[in-house]
C-alpha cells in the first residue's frame, strides 16, 4: 500500500484518540469520587464533611497519578471502591 496524505498521519491520530480517551476515562473517574463526595456531604454521620474532602482530594490526586503514570487505573479504582464503602458504613 503507498504512503498517501492521509497515510501519513495515521500514527498521530491513533495517538490523539488514545489521549482522548484516557481523559475521557480520568473525567468519569473523577465524577465518580465527587458523586461519592456528594453522597458523603449530604447524607453522612458523624464525620461526613472531613470524610467529602478526603474522597475529592484524594480522588484527584489517585486519578492524576493513574493518568500520569499510564497504568490500568487501578489506584483510582481501588480508592473510589475503599471511599464508596467508607461512605456506606458512615451513611447506614
Amino acid at each position: 500500500m503507498s504512503e498517501t496524505e492521509h497515510t501519513k498521519h495515521l500514527p498521530e491520530h491513533e495517538a490523539t484518540y488514545a489521549s482522548f480517551i484516557r481523559g475521557s476515562i480520568a473525567l468519569c473517574l473523577y465524577c465518580a469520587f465527587i458523586l461519592v463526595a456528594l453522597c458523603a456531604f449530604g447524607f453522612g454521620g458523624s464525620f461526613s464533611n472531613l470524610l467529602g474532602f478526603l474522597t475529592l482530594v484524594v480522588g484527584l490526586i489517585a486519578v492524576l497519578i493513574d493518568l500520569r503514570s499510564g497504568s490500568n487505573w487501578y489506584l483510582s479504582g481501588g480508592l473510589l471502591v475503599v471511599f464508596g464503602l467508607l461512605t456506606g458504613i458512615n451513611v447506614s
